[in-house]
């Protein structure tokens, strides 16, 4: 079994960093090691470097799995895995990028894959058999039809509701066909402040704003990303739809909204009908008192669920691109991959073939497992600026004002779109 380097304090020592810096604008490549001849054997040996931080906490030998089943049926490569924590991740490959000593392949989330694509720091990948992947999760990672990154993996945002409250207040459960309105009334049949029973739960935040500003037709930048657009009827609609949950069929922050673990609990303890959260939550549900499922999130005048996915991307100095992309591929479509990711639990793989799936949907709960997947559909992706944390603390503050009265719903839409514009 090949034994995996991991050069983390390499990097993170502010020293060595520039010195490795400096090495590699001399070298000018961002491949760590020539090809060199194997141990014990005449034939050529490519070794490549793969950065990441998604494994870091307890999965790094879940993706040592994938490296050494990818080495076995790749004996001609290997593969050099340097993984760090995600606090730190993202200043260390910064300072890597910017003194050219970038690994061959390196992840990246969302957010920052776009800002990496348009600056020129990714290779296009080509000849990617992208009927191995879900369609929207492959597209997420395009820039005006080519490929720069592949879906590493997936999670994404479902409704949560109990069962058992919606059969005793003889309420019909969420089904794909619902709306906004459904919800509402569902919300409001099912809300009993005086036994301490809420019928919705939906944090008040930048990251459920953009989501239901697409699922009511809205947009969030200008097509040339010059401007924020969301203080639009669309978004104002939204954004009420939002807030006014707030105090009728959802807790407000005088009642513990917001603090961490409040909506966690609100539904274990069996007093909430419906919850807007992520399939991360399916684990610590698994022993809880009540029956309960899930739905695709209801949308207004379309679908659009938030669906958060890491990829895997090559890099324009690499000196491996060919064996550089070869990992990527290995590393986000192989059935090695997918069995690693549905033995552990570490979060779902992108692919297309939902017969490779077939042991994630017939674990229960929840029944329809099945809605994970039809969520994707209809994806929404998170607006992408350079400024990432402030635009998103600037929309969320705004929601907060509004929520707690201080403020309309458009004055501070108004407030937060100036803002917004202001930092790009």
């Amino acid at each position: 079994m090949t034994q995996h380097r991991r050069r983390a304090a390499r990097l993170l020592a502010m020293s060595a960093v520039v010195a490795l810096a400096a090495t590699a604008c001399s070298q000018g490549s961002a491949s760590n090691d020539d090809p060199t001849e194997a141990e014990g054997s005449g034939d050529a040996q490519t070794t490549i470097t793969y950065m990441n931080f998604s494994s870091n906490g307890g999965n790094e030998e879940n993706l040592a799995l994938v490296v050494d089943a990818f080495e076995a049926d790749n004996p001609g490569i290997t593969v050099d895995v340097e993984t760090f924590p995600y606090d730190d991740y993202f200043t260390v490959l910064q300072t890597a990028v910017a003194g050219g000593t970038e690994a061959d392949v390196f992840e990246l989330n969302y957010e920052n894959f776009v800002t990496y694509a348009l600056n020129g720091s990714l290779a296009p990948l080509e000849g990617v058999d992208e009927a191995a992947y879900k369609p929207s999760l492959l597209e997420a990672f395009q820039v005006d039809g080519t490929q720069f990154g592949l879906p590493e993996s997936f999670s994404n945002v479902v409704l949560f509701y109990n069962a058992d409250l919606f059969e005793a207040a003889g309420v019909e459960p969420p089904t794909a066909d619902w709306t906004w309105a459904d919800e509402r009334a569902a919300a409001e049949a099912l809300t009993d402040t005086a036994a301490g029973t809420w019928g919705d739960y939906q944090p008040i935040s930048f990251h459920e704003f953009y989501k239901v500003l697409a699922q009511n037709g809205g947009e969030f930048l200008s097509e040339d990303r010059t401007e924020a657009t969301f203080a639009s009827p669309e978004g104002i609609e939204a954004a009420e739809w939002l807030v006014e949950k707030s105090g009728t069929v959802m807790p407000t922050t005088a009642d513990g909204a917001g603090t961490p673990d409040f909506d966690t609990n609100l539904f274990t303890s069996g007093q909430l009908a419906m919850w807007h959260t992520g399939i991360w939550m399916f684990g610590p549900l698994a022993d809880v008192d009540f029956a309960w499922d899930i739905a695709v999130e209801p949308g207004n005048t379309e679908n659009a669920s938030a669906m958060f996915s890491n990829t895997a991307v090559v890099s324009a100095r690499s000196a491996n691109t060919e064996a550089a992309q070869a990992w990527a591929e290995y590393l986000t479509s192989s059935e090695a991959m997918v069995q690693m990711r549905l033995d552990t639990g570490w979060e779902l793989p992108p692919v297309a073939d939902e017969s490779l799936l077939a042991p994630y949907l017939e674990q229960t709960p929840p029944a329809n497992r099945q809605a994970v997947f039809d969520s994707l559909d209809a994806i929404v992706l998170p607006p992408a600026i350079e400024s990432q944390t402030e635009m998103q603390d600037i929309v969320t503050e705004e929601l907060t004002e509004a929520a707690a009265g201080r403020k309309t719903v458009e004055e501070a839409l108004t407030s937060a779109q100036e803002r917004v514009t202001a930092l790009l």
